[in-house]
């Protein structure tokens, strides 16, 4: 799903387009897929750390595709925000770890085992550990992702 950047110093965070429909592994995530996307990468953002940043404008939307910036990458965990066009979205996988997702902007399903949770800007949910999830972009939307591996 995506390559594993520090925060700040010379490997600044960087986004990341996810095309539909092409295999590809996620392991920095742990997460055991079906299928999820290959990765296209855009410029390197400036480093991060000690500064006020708006989460929404960490990643733009892009026509049919998924957008991803890693902001934080440690052994214990990762931190990213991503930008899902209009119908797009992360096919079912698991993953071995707990995963919150916040919404930043528009609307997205997020289906967790098999029950779908319509969520929107400002609404979060947890996705627990080993039970299959996915998501899709209902509107044009944003997400910030936080995993917490231990």
């Amino acid at each position: 799903m995506l390559g594993v950047h520090g925060v700040g110093g010379s490997n600044p965070p960087v986004p990341t387009i996810f095309p539909l429909e092409t295999p590809a592994k996620a392991a920095a995530y742990g997460h055991q897929e079906k299928t999820m996307s290959a990765i296209k990468k855009q410029e390197p953002a400036t480093g991060l750390r000690a500064q006020a940043l708006s989460l929404a404008n960490l990643v733009e939307y892009q026509p049919g595709s998924v957008v991803s910036r890693e902001i934080i990458s440690q052994k214990t965990g990762t931190v990213s925000v991503f930008a899902f066009d209009e119908g797009q979205g992360l096919s079912e996988h698991t993953a071995p770890f707990d995963a919150l997702v916040y919404v930043i902007d528009g609307e997205t399903a997020v289906t967790i085992s098999g029950k779908t949770h319509p969520l929107s800007r400002g609404q979060m949910i947890i996705m627990p550990a080993n039970e299959p999830h996915a998501l899709k972009a209902v509107k044009p939307f944003k997400m910030m992702l936080v995993m917490i591996r231990s």
